[in-house]
This record gives C-alpha cells, structure tokens and sequence, in this order.
C-alpha cells in the first residue's frame, strides 16, 4: 500500500505532526511528487524563440517543420521559468485567528503552512520569495530573494506577532507589488473580512504593472456553513460588535449573504484581472497549491 502524500492529508492531522517548516517540507515534498505523476503539470519550460542552426547543436531541438517548409535549418529555443519574483502577503488580524472547530487549524495556522509550502515551493525552483504580513498596518517585510539564507528569513518572519483588529489588504497589496521591482507574481492570502472596492483597485494597479495577482480567500467551512449551536451570542473578533441570534432563523440568509460577498468578490477581482480562489481550513493543502501551476493557462508560477 502506497504511503499517502502529506499535500492530500487533513490539514490539522498534518500541522499535529510537526512544526511549521517539517510541514512545509512535508506538503511540497508531496505536491512534487504528484506534479511529476502530471507531466504537463510539472516544471515546465516555454518556447522564447528560433535561432539558426549550429554544427553540433542537438538534433532534438531542430526545428523540422521549418526545415521541411521552408528549407532552413533553426533550432528551437525555450525560456526556463526559474526566475520568477513572487511576493506572498499574509493577512495576520484578529480574525484570521479565529477557528469554528477546534478540530481544525484557524485560518492563520492553515493560511502560514500554505504561505510557507510556497514560498519553499519557489525557492526550491531558485525562484526570488519574499513575504508582506500585516494587520492594520505593515508587520514584516521580507524582500524576495533567491538564495539559500531566505528560507530562514522567512521561517522568522512567520513567527512574528500579528492580531491587530483590523486589516489594510490593499495598503498590503500595493506595498508588495513596491517590493517587487520587474513584473512579477504577487499572492494574497486573507480571510477578505474588508470591503472588495479598495482591494480590487490596488490588484488592478498591480496588473497595470505587469504583475500577476493571485487571491486565495481563506475560509473556515463555518462561515460558510453557519452549523447549528443554539441560541447564541455572534461577535466579530475585530471591531468585537456582538449580535445575539438563533441559527435557525438566521441560516437561510445567512448563507445567501456569504455567497452574495464570494461572487461579488469573484467578479471584482475578475474585473481587476486577478486571479481569485478560495481555500477552506479543512481542505488539504494541494488544492490551493494547485493555482500556483496555472491551471487556467495564464500566470504559472511553478
């Protein structure tokens, strides 16, 4: 029997295992294995151009269509995606530390063993990494390196306080897209409890400079779900209003709001030409992984 892959186990099972950077090695470790399953999937190459035709180049790449058509021998050159400057920015606040279950991870534990499954993911491609976190304000910048001595950077920064009772995700965005000087790869990891004008706009600023803006809206099935736990007192974690309310006769609208926001949220980021995505706490950590490979065919990162 195959041992099953630490990208595809319950997340929580996994963070029980280890610490934040076993686990990190544990998932990409996993995800690599699975990639190379998928070869087309994998860490790929694209074609840059033609060039004339060398005594002693490799057969392979000779280009014969054209040396049938047009009888003139080239040979194709391909463009390695090994350099890639990407910048995670992690949302640190007060609610992202908030878990429905405590089975599961809160959104920030599940949200920095995902950020640090990539960024090891990139480096281990020699692709420059670097790391915003923030709540109400800038808490860690880390610009994006390449070298080896980065891993380690970035395993201090995570470790860093967070909390802050609020959370300025576009400041956040638009500081990143500052630290990455030639177009690049910018990935925002946030439970999105802000409103999606500001953010929207900073990610459309960030595509104006040619950036690639990935959103992975990190979730707790919870809040999608709204379980049943009797009457009830509701208190946001960040301004701490409190709404007393039974479940029962909450739910219905409940849950037509939270799909109203993820649309609205889709179609925002969508208009502003990012890429949008969510990611439940209960969801092993491949799946998200998995819109670092550009599945849709624009912006692959690995």
């Amino acid at each position: 029997m195959s041992t099953p892959r630490a990208d595809q186990l319950d997340p929580a099972v996994l963070a029980a295992l280890g610490n934040l950077e076993l686990v990190a090695r544990w998932v990409v470790d996993g995800f690599i294995t699975g990639l190379h399953r998928s070869p087309r999937k994998g860490f790929s190459v694209e074609f840059a151009e033609h060039r004339p035709y060398i005594a002693g180049d490799d057969l392979r790449y000779l280009d014969w269509r054209i040396a049938g058509r047009a009888d003139r021998w080239v040979v194709k050159q391909f463009e390695e995606e090994t350099n890639a400057r990407a910048m995670l920015v992690l949302d640190v606040s007060a609610s992202m530390q908030w878990t429905g279950d405590p089975a599961r991870l809160t959104k920030l534990a599940y949200a920095e063993r995902l950020a640090s499954a990539m960024a090891l993911l990139l480096l281990r491609q020699r692709d420059a990494v670097g790391l915003v976190r923030f709540d109400a304000g800038l808490k860690n910048l880390v610009p994006a390196r390449a070298q080896r001595a980065q891993w380690r950077r970035l395993m201090a920064a995570f470790t860093a306080p967070g909390g802050g009772r609020d959370s300025d995700v576009a400041g956040a965005l638009l500081q990143a897209g500052r630290m990455v000087r030639r177009p690049g790869f910018v990935v925002l990891l946030s439970d999105l409890l802000t409103d999606a004008a500001p953010v929207a706009d900073a990610a459309r600023t960030l595509r104006a400079r040619g950036h690639e803006v990935l959103v992975l809206h990190i979730m707790d099935p919870a809040e999608r779900d709204f379980p049943d736990s009797g009457e009830a007192r509701y208190r946001d974690p960040e301004s701490l209003n409190e709404v007393p309310a039974s479940p029962g006769d909450v739910r219905s609208t409940y849950q037509t709001t939270v799909q109203e926001a993820l649309a609205d949220w889709r179609s925002a980021l969508g208009r502003a030409g990012a890429r949008y995505a969510l990611a439940y706490t209960n969801e092993p950590f491949g799946r998200p992984l998995r819109h670092l490979v550009g599945v849709n065919g624009r912006g692959a990162m690995v």
